[in-house]
């Protein structure tokens, strides 16, 4: 009897980098510097509005868009931190970014078409664009500061790219796209007619002082983009798995129909807790002076010890040169050994690219407990000392 073969886009791969590492560190007791998630349990206003919702309200299939009280609070705060002028008929609640991620390509693109996606880059863009069907081209950013050039992003466009995929900010770099670069991108985006899905799951951990600006807000881009949040990331609390996309009314209606053929809905007193939660920016500070001060302590401790840290201004990570550091080796190879021998775990930034591309950059997660942190640096640089 002949048994089918599954879809061998899946078939043929292999756990992601972080799940890797993360078993790694399951299995020998390393400390997890590798997969990006905080240590600490929710903040108490996250917990308590969870257990009163919980106890007090529905916990049935809710509206598949979301419940409208979190629908509005994610209107209101983009708002209040953006000034976007939304409405709940703009959002539409996920269950996490990476299915809105998903929704938004399967809503967008079609079979045959090409998708623009900047590397290193989250991988599950390229799995998810082949899924839809569509084909992934890839524009090359370069260290240390990971600019998008004009003249590379339109070398990749032909008469069949339907859409591009930016992630601001950047994951794994740190970086932000500066005020020009947007301009840019919007300004390739509405002469060659394309759509922009805007992963901004970052938008609210920023280190350098500025409010953070989405390409929404570009001239000509309101009817051509979904921009993707993550309430995982605003709240450290990545396991709730509480996203959204925001596009103008009318594409908003089609994203939703694809969400409703994946996860339909997301767990209600989840959606509440977070609406409460958005409503109070003490929340968000709390947190972002907590992530703030853990970050001092990698980074200065990771110059101290000799290693050279790239310049980044966001996100959970600080990423480290291996050649600028006086190490010869390259970035899987590194983080190979040094979970074995030191007991620290990483991620080799050639993990998030296709192609050729640096192979010298590793990626380390700031948002963890201080004493961890100086545990795992002692531990680097008693390692990197005896490194051969």
């Amino acid at each position: 009897m002949t048994v089918p073969s599954p879809n061998p886009l899946y078939a043929a791969m292999p756990a992601t980098i972080f799940e890797h590492m993360s078993a790694l560190c399951r299995a020998t007791g390393a400390i997890n510097l590798g997969q990006g998630f905080p240590d600490d349990p929710p903040h108490p206003a996250l917990t308590t509005a969870v257990a009163r919702a919980m106890t007090e309200r529905s916990q049935q299939y809710p509206p598949s868009p979301g419940v409208p009280e979190l629908r509005d609070a994610v209107a209101a705060f983009y708002g209040r931190t953006q000034g976007l002028a939304l409405t709940r008929d703009h959002v539409i609640i996920t269950s996490g970014a990476t299915e809105a991620i998903a929704a938004a390509i399967l809503a967008l693109t079609s079979p045959g078409d090409e998708v623009l996606l900047f590397q290193p880059a989250y991988d599950a863009y390229a799995p998810l664009v082949r899924r839809a069907g569509a084909v992934p081209v890839f524009v090359d950013l370069h260290p240390p500061h990971w600019r998008y050039d004009r003249a590379a992003v339109e070398a990749a466009i032909s008469p069949r790219t339907r859409a591009m995929i930016v992630n601001d900010p950047l994951n794994p770099a740190g970086t932000v796209a500066s005020a020009q670069e947007l301009a840019m991108l919007a300004d390739v985006c509405t002469t060659h007619g394309l759509f922009a899905i805007c992963d901004e799951v970052w938008e609210t951990v920023r280190f350098d002082g500025r409010r953070h600006a989405s390409l929404l807000a570009q001239p000509g881009m309101d009817a051509r983009t979904v921009k993707i949040g993550s309430a995982g990331k605003i709240f450290g609390a990545t396991g709730w798995k509480i996203g959204w996309m925001v596009a103008a009314p009318q594409l908003a209606q089609v994203t939703t129909r694809a969400h409703q053929f994946l996860t339909f809905t997301t767990p209600p007193m989840l959606q509440w807790a977070v609406a409460e939660a958005l409503a109070d920016d003490a929340v968000t500070g709390e947190l972002h002076a907590r992530w703030a001060q853990s970050r001092g302590v990698l980074n200065e401790g990771l110059v101290q010890a000799g290693f050279a840290v790239l310049p980044g201004v966001a996100t959970w990570f600080t990423c480290v040169d291996l050649n600028a550091s006086g190490i010869a080796l390259d970035d899987r190879t590194f983080s190979d050994r040094m979970v074995a021998e030191a007991g620290v775990a990483s991620i080799p930034v050639s993990a998030l690219w296709e192609g050729p591309g640096p192979r010298h950059v590793v990626r380390l997660c700031h948002c963890k407990p201080p004493a961890l942190l100086e545990r795992a640096l002692a531990a680097m640089a008693d390692w990197k000392v005896r490194l051969r």
